[in-house]
């Protein structure tokens, strides 16, 4: 990209996303003006279509302008993933990643490039959801999902970061070369470390559709991360087990000073059960765990590209695709 000036590169997933593709890419327009005037900086717009069902690739060639590229993957690879085949793209000066729904405003936005233009000694800068929509239950749950996370860490995933941040090109060039097949944003960007600082942000209502994020696939992510960043959950499974053989030892000299010492008769059936269960439920736990822990170090093992990318629409500026593109 043949610029005089340092270059902001905006990348954003998008998965079925058509009904926001005329206002979002109205939002990148104003975001580029601003961008121009405040910081002296060219921008380009890299929306990586995650396997969309819908025209939104076409809806979204069709409304933005000035520079820009609309990479489309092969299939539904998660934004996980969608957001890596971004910054395999970007070779700006500074990067901003946001999603297509309209959630990420403008305002924090420029407020993250600011902070970054202003203080060179800061890398990193993250938009940090306050959750003030989020009921009591949930906030507690999060707590204690970061908690047990960042126990025996030598570094923090920070609360409710998202991806939602602006980077400096050293930043994105690391993270591009960690090819984890799992993906678990939260814990790369925090595992590659670099001065990072956080803004507090709410964001914005949807301006259509719905979110993708179900309970079971909040769930199916939390279990990701840990897999994927923190041994605690096999020692707390460890830990229980060591409890409950303890628990087995005591109950077992209750028992035997019970029958020699008073000839109390010792319960059947009851007790057995309970044991059974106890220490049936817990080997279950337990090898399933192991096992969600083997299948992340299959996946890892494989030596299959992390994306696959179908074909890349370009608008103003045309470049040759850079090498990674196919997700190595």
């Amino acid at each position: 990209m043949a610029e005089s000036r340092p270059v902001l590169d905006i990348v954003a997933p998008f998965f079925n996303e058509a009904q926001s593709a005329s206002a979002f890419a109205a939002l990148l327009d104003t975001l580029e003006a601003a961008v121009s005037q405040r910081f002296g900086m060219a921008v380009h717009k890299i929306l990586v279509d995650d396997g969309s069902r819908d025209d939104s690739a076409e809806r979204f060639s069709q409304a933005l302008s000035g520079s820009w590229q609309i990479v489309r993957l092969s299939r539904n690879f998660g934004k996980e993933v969608a957001v890596l085949a971004g910054l395999d793209q970007s070779r700006g000066n500074i990067v901003l990643i946001m999603d297509a729904d309209l959630q990420h405003s403008m305002d924090t936005s420029l407020k993250m490039i600011a902070e970054l233009v202003e203080n060179p000694d800061v890398d990193v800068i993250y938009a940090q959801n306050d959750r003030r929509e989020a009921s009591w239950r949930r906030s507690q749950l999060a707590r204690l999902f970061y908690s047990l996370i960042n126990s025996s860490q030598r570094f923090d995933i920070p609360e409710n970061a998202g991806d939602f941040r602006v980077m400096r090109g050293a930043v994105v060039r690391a993270l591009t070369s960690l090819r984890d097949k799992r993906r678990f944003n939260k814990g790369l960007f925090a595992w590659a470390g670099f001065r990072q600082k956080a803004i507090a942000y709410s964001p914005e209502n949807r301006a259509s559709g719905t979110s993708k994020w179900s309970r079971l696939n909040l769930i199916a992510f939390s279990l990701e991360g840990f897999t994927s960043f923190s041994v605690i959950p096999l020692r707390i499974i460890s830990l229980s087990g060591m409890l409950a053989a303890l628990a087995g030892l005591l109950y077992g000299a209750k028992v035997f000073f019970e029958v020699m010492f008073y000839g109390i008769a010792v319960p059947g059936y009851p007790s057995l059960m309970v044991a059974v269960v106890l220490l049936g439920g817990l080997n279950l736990t337990l090898l399933g765990l192991i096992g969600e822990y083997v299948w992340v170090t299959l996946s890892e093992s494989k030596d299959r590209p992390v994306y696959i990318v179908r074909d890349v629409l370009r608008g103003e500026v045309a470049t040759d695709t850079p090498p990674g593109a196919s997700g190595t």
